[in-house]
């Protein structure tokens, strides 16, 4: 840490202008024009130029590498045991490979020996570009006298930014580390540290304060403020009062998680305080979302892979309307490299590292009825409730299921192929696969069901990436203009966490904040519309049945995104049974697959779950280990317990 907090590059006028189309100079300047501190603050047009580089501290976790891993629970395993991918260490519980030090590929997002506000992703990583970045903004909030020529407006614009980035990469600390020192003033190069490590909820007050104030600062959308109007229509990435409230309700929420609670005030339940203010500022958010002040609304179902990526778009970054907090999209086609072909088996695709949905993950998805399936005895039994049947396990599922998972017989390739290859258009992902008989301890040498190159779990992940994303459909040529970036926060997570915020705040499914027409069970329910998915059952409509349900609807709405295991930290559950185990799905067809028949329709025979991973964990690995050179710094900045 003390390098990054006690050491600045030169202040350097950035050529960065954050677009939905790429990067475009903001300034007519050379990249490495250096200049003073008096002309690099004197106006607005500089000053922007000296803050946009922070936009470029924002490491892009799901295109950081040639193949990317952001899914640590029990959501995603991948293909091989390599484990130069952080999802496979914290399978073998050693969490101490996030840091550098411990991943010789470099392959990880949150920490790299190189970082750099360049336009290069394999640069970016949490640790060094964070503390990097409060040091610049605690640099520019001390330097804000100096903006003699400006506006009102340019000067609330510059600040408002200062002040979200200081409280975003903080809170992006805190969530994996727990209370850290909250740096909010320029440390000299000469001072030594004496810096305590707050609690986390102290951490999270100090960062709630600088997302506050941003939000008070800064507008809806930059396109109506006159200093925007100088990058009209490209202003869609910079920060606005929507993402200050976004993470202003994160913050808060996180903080009243019982994890949280407990490393706080040693309590194992949600602090309801710390929830009624979350509630409240997602609130204030939506409100202004749906009264129609701000740009922003859930896009139709039919559009939802819009989302996570662009085709055909001169390499738009994707996000539409529901995108509300994204990175910059570092160079065109960079996501083909990887991040488009880690999905597929390797005889559709190629390469060696698969990114596979677990079968308890899956079983997560229920029913189109809005009913969760009875997994209490895995997917083999028949849950008469619900409406599943395990004899025909894809039928009558919530559509998600359908627009995330690949499953036994969908059809995968659309365009022409070898003859002798034509047994791999369809799915194979019944136990015995294409080309073998393998079991449930050997899952196949078959060119879908495969353990090392297919899957391990008899389903596949289609929700970044089209079915044409393959070989022979060649849908990530560059041609295609293929665009994976996946958002930080979108709107369905933001009304997901108010419904969180509302009911464990105010003690019920029908909680809300006064000034707000939703209840929590309201914004569930408004979030399943879009899908076309049967609203909350009236059995539970209790607290703890709605606690279950909505994270469950959690799991679902925002699968494979990023966020799985950080809620199982905050709930206290990744140390617990089942939320430790990672298993297959083993079935036989009961016929031939009929390729005119809807695949949903198929039946089963033989289907069960079996364990694949089991992770050992303790109380310790609910918080990532510090590195031990910066715990040794000084006597104040304790590690981790237990590590």
């Amino acid at each position: 840490m003390n390098k990054y907090i006690n050491k600045i590059l030169p202040v350097v006028i950035a050529t960065i202008l954050i677009s939905a189309g790429g990067c475009t100079k903001y300034l007519d300047r050379e990249p490495d024009s250096i200049v003073s501190q008096e002309e690099a603050f004197k106006n607005f047009v500089n000053f922007q130029g000296f803050t946009e580089e922070l936009y470029h501290c924002i490491p892009d976790f799901s295109n950081g590498y040639w193949t990317n891993s952001w899914n640590w629970g029990e959501d995603e395993i991948q293909s091989t045991a390599l484990d130069f991918h952080f999802v496979v260490k914290i399978d073998n519980g050693n969490f101490w490979g996030w840091q550098r030090q411990f991943d010789g590929w470099q392959a990880g997002w949150m920490d790299r020996n190189n970082n750099s506000t360049n336009d290069d992703r394999f640069t970016k990583s949490l640790w060094g570009l964070g503390w990097y970045g409060i040091r610049k903004c605690n640099m520019g909030l001390e330097n804000l006298d100096k903006m003699q020529d400006a506006t009102q407006e340019e000067k609330d614009l510059i600040k408002g930014q200062l002040l979200f980035f200081r409280g975003w990469f903080h809170f992006m600390f805190i969530q994996y580390f727990g209370g850290l020192p909250y740096i909010d003033y320029v440390l000299p190069s000469d001072e030594k540290l004496t810096l305590p490590r707050l609690k986390y909820q102290e951490c999270a007050d100090k960062a709630a304060n600088d997302f506050r104030q941003a939000a008070d600062l800064l507008p809806i959308d930059w396109d109506n403020t006159t200093a925007g109007k100088r990058t009209l229509g490209k202003n869609q990435l910079r920060i606005n009062k929507i993402m200050a409230l976004g993470y202003l309700g994160k913050n808060y929420l996180w903080a009243g998680s019982p994890l949280m609670n407990y490393e706080s005030q040693g309590s194992k339940t949600y602090n309801t305080d710390y929830c009624q203010k979350a509630a409240a500022a997602f609130a204030e958010l939506l409100k202004y979302c749906e009264n129609g002040e701000a740009p922003y609304s859930l896009v139709p179902f039919a559009q939802y892979y819009t989302n996570f990526y662009t085709m055909g778009q001169n390499w738009a970054i994707p996000g539409g309307t529901e995108a509300i907090f994204r990175g910059p999209y570092y160079g065109a086609n960079s996501s083909n490299w990887g991040t488009s072909k880690q999905y597929q088996p390797a005889i559709i695709e190629g390469g060696d590292v698969k990114f596979i949905p677990t079968a308890n993950y899956v079983d997560l998805y229920g029913m189109a009825n809005g009913l969760p399936i009875n997994t209490s005895n895995s997917a083999s039994v028949a849950d008469a409730k619900s409406g599943y049947d395990p004899q025909y396990p894809w039928k009558g599922r919530d559509p998600r299921f359908y627009n995330d998972i690949v499953f036994d017989g969908i059809k995968c390739i659309a365009g022409t192929m070898p003859a002798e290859e034509e047994s791999n258009r369809y799915a194979n992902l019944f136990h015995n696969g294409a080309n073998g008989s393998p079991g449930p301890d050997n899952p196949g040498i078959g060119s879908y069901r495969n353990i090392a190159t297919g899957s391990r779990t008899g389903y596949l992940l289609y929700k970044f990436i089209p079915r044409t994303a393959n070989k022979y459909d060649q849908g990530y040529s560059y041609d295609r203009a293929l665009n994976i970036h996946l958002p930080y926060m979108r709107l369905a997570d933001v009304y997901l966490m108010y419904a969180e915020a509302a009911s464990e705040g105010y003690g019920s499914p029908s909680g809300k904040v006064a000034s707000y027409s939703k209840t929590a069970v309201d914004a569930v329910n408004f979030v399943r519309d879009r899908a076309g998915v049967g609203h909350v059952d009236a059995a539970y409509l209790n607290a703890s049945g709605f606690r279950g349900e909505l994270r469950r609807e959690r799991a679902v709405e925002l699968a494979f995104e990023g966020h799985r295991f950080n809620d199982l930290r905050r709930w206290l559950l990744l140390t617990e049974s089942p939320y430790t185990l990672k298993t297959g799905l083993f079935f036989d067809r009961a016929a031939p697959l009929n390729t005119a028949t809807d695949p949903k329709d198929n039946r089963v025979l033989n289907i069960r779950e079996q364990v694949l991973v089991e992770r050992k964990f303790s109380e310790k690995h609910y918080w990532l280990p510090l590195k031990t050179n910066e715990t040794n710094m000084y006597p104040e900045f304790e590690q981790n317990p237990g590590w």
